[in-house]
């Protein structure tokens, strides 16, 4: 009977380690095919872009949170110039407090083909001193390009994400309060033209610059979509741009780019990189990050000032005072630095067990990483913002 069960519970055991090895076999599988990317997420077609627009305009509508207009005079300028544009003159000298208006920048991108009347979001944002802008209402505001036209209309009511409360000098606040945005709060008024189209030529930009990932897309275009002569569809011109020759039919061009845009390309391991923001003390390196075998000693250098008062207390029927002073104390005490061996790694997973190996802070690990690159043992370029 315990023969039975122990070889019972060694066929148990047995299935599930063979399925676990199926899991990660499978999790590889599903991780190698989700490495491809489409086209579209790695290039852009050259003129496909958005276009930003901008205006001013007025918020009203606000519960008292509005701007000071002895602080910010270019909220009453604005009224007083919408209100005379509506047939409302305000007496000479007389500067309205308006609690409840606000100005604002508003923002948004066009889209690429926009066309009149399309829907797109804005956002809100204060330009004087107001507390909050929610539940107030956008005025009618025209939106202008860089080149000083009108391309499209806001206004709306304004949903801001956050919430807050203020009584007897307390204040509390959730998010942030003085920008919003409008869902669908502009109208598109007029079209950017756009020719990139009528070319028989277009132009893929890479996302990134590589002359691997730039012959690796003309590759997978010319084979998934050959060319009817010998010219070949598309071409690499350098690091960052492929030139694909379009169908002479021009009713035929958006079903190519359709296609062309959802082709699949498995992109090179990228350029081992370590990327270091010396402000945050914050570490990020890709998966190509590799270290050599080294030795790291670093050691910590603390100072530690310690103050305590001490009261000198004068003797009976003295004419003296008492007077408070202060001690101080200051310590200096330098931690051992063991000399620690750090075996090669070529995987992210090995590099980042080796560093942690260290116990060292994010800024410590700053110059570790310095050092190491200075000595050559980390395979990477190493980038500080």
């Amino acid at each position: 009977m315990n023969a039975t069960a122990t070889s019972m519970r060694t066929a148990s055991r047995g299935l599930r380690a063979r399925a676990l090895v199926l899991v990660v076999a499978g999790s590889l599988l599903l991780a190698g095919a989700a490495q491809a990317e489409r086209i579209r997420e790695v290039a852009t077609v050259q003129g496909v872009r958005t276009n930003q627009v901008l205006g001013y305009g007025l918020v009203v509508g606000l519960d008292g949170s509005g701007d000071q207009t002895t602080q910010a005079p270019f909220t009453a300028q604005s009224v007083q110039s919408m209100l005379s544009q509506l047939g409302i003159q305000l007496p000479p000298g007389v500067t309205p407090q308006l609690r409840n208006s606000a100005a604002v920048m508003v923002t948004t991108q066009l889209p690429a083909f926009a066309q009149p009347g399309q829907p797109i979001d804005v956002t809100v944002s204060s330009m004087g001193n107001a507390k909050s802008l929610r539940g107030g209402t956008l005025l009618l505001t025209p939106l202008r390009g860089a080149d000083g036209q009108i391309y499209a209309m806001a206004q709306g009511n304004i949903v801001v994400g956050g919430a807050g409360a203020s009584s007897g000098g307390s204040k509390v606040q959730i998010n942030h309060l003085s920008a919003g945005r409008i869902p669908g709060g502009a109208t598109v008024e007029r079209g950017v033209a756009n020719q990139a189209l009528d070319a028989a030529t277009i132009r893929l930009e890479l996302l990134q610059t590589d002359f691997s990932l730039a012959r690796q897309v003309a590759e997978v275009i010319n084979q998934a979509l050959p060319s009817t002569d010998a010219t070949p569809t598309a071409q690499p011109l350098d690091a960052r741009v492929v030139r694909v020759t379009l169908p002479a039919d021009p009713t035929q061009r958006v079903a190519f780019l359709a296609e062309l845009e959802n082709l699949e390309v498995t992109p090179l391991n990228p350029v081992a990189k370590v990327i270091v923001n010396a402000r945050t003390g914050s570490v990020v390196m890709n998966q190509s990050v590799g270290l050599m075998p080294s030795a790291v000693a670093h050691g910590n250098l603390s100072v530690t000032i310690s103050t305590t008062p001490v009261v000198s207390q004068p003797g009976p029927l003295s004419q003296g005072s008492t007077v408070v002073a202060e001690k101080s104390d200051i310590q200096i005490r330098q931690e051992s630095g063991a000399l620690m061996h750090m075996q090669g790694a070529a995987r992210l997973a090995d590099v980042v067990k080796a560093l942690n190996a260290l116990g060292a802070t994010s800024q410590d690990l700053i110059a570790i990483l310095q050092a190491l690159k200075a000595a050559g043992s980390l395979k990477a370029e190493l980038e500080i913002i």
